[in-house]
């Protein structure tokens, strides 16, 4: 099964009323050790490294963002400053000129949405929510 139809469903779920699409790149990674579920290959994949994924990983799986807050958060060799995490479930990071993240696990992965500058983060967190809500419904 590929999980790249679902990028695809969280660009549409992060459009407003003109159509315009507020998630330029995006991922789903895997809770245990930030393994990819999505495929590099999809247009719109956010291509983190592995080590950027582990990390990711290994902070909602113990749900310390200590890390994050000392180091701000690493994808595509950017670093994102660490705005909020809710509930050990969510995370907000920003990155001025650059965009935005957000990040939310299921029970076993978690879903990651690029907002591009000057987008709407409030549609990004909408559509990420769509999904990762989606994921836990069906046990993952």
């Amino acid at each position: 099964m590929s999980w790249d139809s679902y990028l695809d469903n969280l660009i549409g779920h992060s459009k407003d009323a003109s159509g315009a699409a507020h998630v330029d790149k995006c991922c789903i990674i895997g809770l245990d050790g930030g393994a990819g579920w999505t495929t590099a290959g999809h247009a719109n994949a956010l291509k983190g490294s592995p080590t950027e994924f582990a990390n990711i990983a290994r902070a909602f799986k113990s749900k310390d963002f200590s890390v994050f807050q000392a180091n701000g958060v690493r994808v595509e060799e950017t670093k994102y400053q660490f705005l909020r995490e809710e509930d050990g479930k969510t995370v907000y990071a920003k990155k001025k000129e650059h965009g935005a993240l957000t990040m939310q696990a299921s029970k076993t992965a978690i879903v990651i949405g690029h907002c591009p500058e000057g987008g709407q983060q409030g549609n990004t967190n909408k559509a990420v929510a769509v999904i990762a809500e989606y994921l836990e419904s069906l046990g993952m």
